[in-house]
């Protein structure tokens, strides 16, 4: 009985298996006669997440070792969690199978493209139409592997609001034949990207030899705006973009060019030369063994960039042996036309990028053995610094200056347009003895200079914040000496202009001095301004504007002792930051035959803070 049970229960599933291969023949038949193109249409649009429209021939062969699929005018839409829109648009789709038992779409034999077009869109929080599924929801998806490949002449638009790329221009893909790299995948592309005319080509391993867990190799180059691209790379498995080894190289005649070949912004330099490593696992991309020169500028280091939807952040750790403000903005980059040899500028014009605060979080180290703006000289510089939604704050910044010690903290607040800047600085010790001097010799002036300066303004550069300057700047000198002369010579007598004529080094003490300016509008008006020396008693007013960097004071001079023939005028010191002159106002000027001294000792205890 049981035996006859068993019986009847294979037969029965032996019918049920042939129906089963019956219906699938007839299915079959059907699809490879066209009956069925329409739901077949549906199926794969429900699978790829996207609207998919045939309007031409579909033809399928299923009964092959390689199975074949023919379309004709094929309309790929964008997806659902991508900016709405026409993703592909495809005269003629031919694709071949490798794997017919397994999933299809894992692996091609071959795909050959016809009259395309192609529309890729990404939005500003990193959703594109290009995803194979969707980033919310799911890990990153491998490419699937195509043995393979033909795309001459596609039509390219690409707009990537999250890396800031537009492109248009055309994209072709072959396998290179008859040549010592037979088989090589070429790719090609031309067109305008960001604006700028540029062409780029991309030649990988052959693909008859790719399987899913063996390395690609490829190199690439780039060229746009008189900046080029290249390297080498190869992807730990193939068709995985998502794990990727490789070394680059660019140069160009400006860095600030680069964004004409990545969409990554950057600011005016001059020549420049870049190379290092890239590493990507996963959402991370490290770039390390960095070394950037511009000018008599250096950058080294590592840059270490972890991406999210929206947003990424960035983990830096650089250094430099030496980095002139000279080498960075528009004059560097020969882009400044308003500001020439005859008009220097000390405070730097360079200007950065508010957007580039806003995209990404970041934590900065940086350390340079000597940093230079103009005459100012940073030697030992360490400075660590937080990015976070669009605010910069340095919260350390470290160095020596002329023997003194530099103690900063910087606060940018880059979520408007004109960012907000906050300057808390102190200095100690600094020696004026060792400040750079255009002419060689014994200073004018020497002692331990105390600078602290708390300022707020508004701007994308140095000068911009200087020119907005709101707060006090306080400089103090605790003792010190200076050139007789220079101090005899502020009362205009003729002790003084002997002295002068004679090119006296002599030197006398240095009580105390202060300059205490109060800041608003980027003018720092003088509230107190005394130098107490030896034999003179000088006071000063005046101001500086930061906008056009002019210098306005006045110091008058009073001697402590008797002096015959002098000429009461003032001393006034004009000119720019970088470039100062001194002269006498002769308007408000007397004449005395003799000046009894009755200028007493600055009391230097309640004089200083």
């Amino acid at each position: 009985m049981i035996v006859g049970m068993l019986r009847r229960g294979l037969k029965w599933v032996g019918w049920g298996l042939l129906a089963v291969l019956g219906i699938g023949l007839v299915l079959g038949a059907a699809l490879e006669a066209g009956y069925l193109s329409g739901p077949l249409v549906r199926f794969i649009a429900r699978s790829t997440e996207r609207e998919i429209r045939v309007d031409g021939a579909l033809r399928l062969n299923i009964f092959s070792s390689h199975p074949r699929l023919v379309a004709e005018r094929v309309t790929i839409g964008s997806p659902n969690w991508a900016p709405a829109g026409t993703a592909a648009e495809i005269g003629k789709l031919t694709a071949v199978f490798r794997a017919p038992w397994r999933a299809w779409a894992s692996s091609f034999e071959s795909l050959e493209m016809d009259a395309v077009t192609l529309h890729f869109f990404c939005d500003a929080t990193g959703h594109a139409n290009w995803q194979l599924k969707n980033p919310d929801h799911n890990p990153p998806v491998g490419l699937p592997i195509v043995h393979s490949l033909s795309v001459p002449g596609a039509r390219v638009f690409l707009d990537d609001a999250l890396r800031h790329r537009q492109f248009d221009g055309t994209v072709s893909a072959q396998e290179l034949i008859g040549t010592g790299a037979a088989g090589a995948l070429r790719i090609e592309g031309k067109g305008q990207l960001n604006g700028r005319p540029m062409n780029f080509d991309i030649t990988g391993d052959p693909l008859r030899t790719v399987s899913a867990n063996t390395p690609y190799g490829f190199i690439f180059n780039e060229r746009s705006s008189g900046s080029h691209i290249s390297g080498k790379g190869t992807l730990l498995k193939s068709f995985d973009l998502d794990n990727l080894d490789g070394v680059f190289e660019a140069s160009g005649a400006d860095l600030k060019d680069f964004y004409y070949l990545t969409g990554a912004t950057f600011i005016d330099t001059g020549s420049y030369r870049l190379l290092g490593k890239l590493t990507r696992r996963g959402e991370t991309s490290t770039y390390s063994d960095l070394v950037f020169t511009s000018g008599q500028s250096d950058l080294r280091g590592t840059v270490s960039v972890k991406g999210s939807i929206g947003r990424s952040d960035i983990d830096a750790d650089l250094n430099s042996q030496l980095l002139r403000l000279a080498d960075i903005g528009a004059s560097a980059a020969g882009r400044d036309p308003e500001v020439g040899p005859a008009q220097p500028m000390l405070l730097s014009n360079a200007s950065f990028s508010p957007q580039a605060l806003r995209t990404s979080d970041a934590t900065i180290k940086y350390r340079a053995r000597r940093f230079e703006a103009s005459r100012i000289v940073l030697t030992s510089v360490a400075a660590k610094a937080r990015i976070e939604r669009g605010v910069l704050s340095v919260t350390q910044w470290l160095a020596e200056i002329a023997g003194g010690k530099l103690d900063a903290q910087l606060k940018i607040d880059a979520r408007k347009e004109n960012p907000a800047v906050r300057l808390d600085l102190k200095i100690g010790g600094l020696q004026m003895g060792q400040y750079a001097r255009r002419k060689a010799g014994p200073p004018a002036l020497d002692g331990p200079l105390a600078v602290q300066a708390n300022l707020a303004g508004q701007g994308k550069s140095v000068h911009e914040f200087g020119a907005s300057a709101e707060g006090t700047m306080v400089a103090t000198l605790r003792s010190g000496v200076i050139r007789e002369s220079l101090a005899e010579m502020t009362g205009l007598d003729l002790k003084g202009l002997g002295l002068l004529l004679a090119k006296s080094q002599k030197e006398v003490a240095l009580r105390c001095g202060i300059a205490h300016f109060e800041a608003h509008g980027g003018t720092f008006t003088a509230r107190k301004l005394v130098i107490d020396t030896e034999p003179v008693l000088i006071t000063g007013e005046g101001s500086m504007h930061m906008e056009t960097e002019t210098l306005d004071l006045a110091l008058r001079g009073y001697p402590k002792a008797t002096r015959f023939l002098q000429w009461r005028a003032p001393v006034v010191i004009g000119g720019t930051l970088a470039k100062p002159s001194v002269g006498v106002r002769g308007h408000d000027s007397k004449l005395v035959l003799i000046d009894r001294g009755l200028a007493k000792d600055a009391d230097c205890e309640s004089l200083l803070p």
